[in-house]
């Protein structure tokens, strides 16, 4: 990915987060703090990741199971690559976020299917990432958030934790995207658009 698309990523999701800041879509909850209308940075990020994770988790336990391998094109990911490596990835900024930088990015852009075969799998997979993703945001909490580490995509230049998760969740929505596609192309209406048609 280039420094340009990185940057532009990270205003969108930015963007996105100051303005839905407490909407949201039909059949979603918030976190208990947002409800209790706590503003704070934690409250934010943690906002927007656990709906990011309830999105790919929702898409995972919906999408037919016979349909999970399906690519619209031969060069493309299956379906479930596409939410394996969003997840991945979301995993991925979260450990950087805590100092731990990949050894490579091979298992980000094609992480492992040798344990993460069937539906039931990869659903805990990412719940299990967007758990311990929250409870890093929470253990982080304003100040932390704002702590400096080592940027993902430029040797030698820093980034916020908070930078992180951002751009995590701005990830993962540029994937429900392409997994909105492949719910369109089987003739299927995406969980987050049922209702309003």
């Amino acid at each position: 990915m280039n420094i340009k698309r990185a940057g532009w990523l990270l205003c969108a999701a930015m963007v996105f987060a100051i303005c839905s800041g407490p909407v949201q879509a039909q059949g979603t909850t918030a976190s208990s703090a947002a409800q209790m209308g706590t503003a704070s940075l934690t409250n934010d990020i943690l906002t927007q990741w656990n709906r990011a994770g309830m999105i790919l988790a929702g898409m995972a336990k919906d999408f037919p199971e016979d349909k999970l391998e399906y690519r619209p094109k031969p060069e493309v990911r299956t379906f479930a690559e596409q939410i394996l490596h969003a997840t991945a990835a979301s995993k991925m900024f979260a450990d950087m976020a805590a100092g731990i930088m990949p050894k490579s990015f091979d298992d980000v852009e094609k992480p492992s299917r040798e344990n993460l075969k069937t539906r039931e799998q990869i659903v805990a997979f990412i719940q299990k990432t967007f758990a311990d993703g929250a409870a890093a945001i929470q253990k982080y909490g304003d100040k932390g958030l704002l702590e400096p580490v080592d940027s993902p995509f430029e040797k030698g230049k820093k980034v916020t934790r908070a930078w992180m998760f951002t751009f995590a969740t701005a990830h993962v929505y540029d994937h429900y995207g392409q997994c909105v596609v492949y719910y369109r192309l089987n003739g299927l209406v995406p969980p987050e658009s049922r209702g309003q048609q």
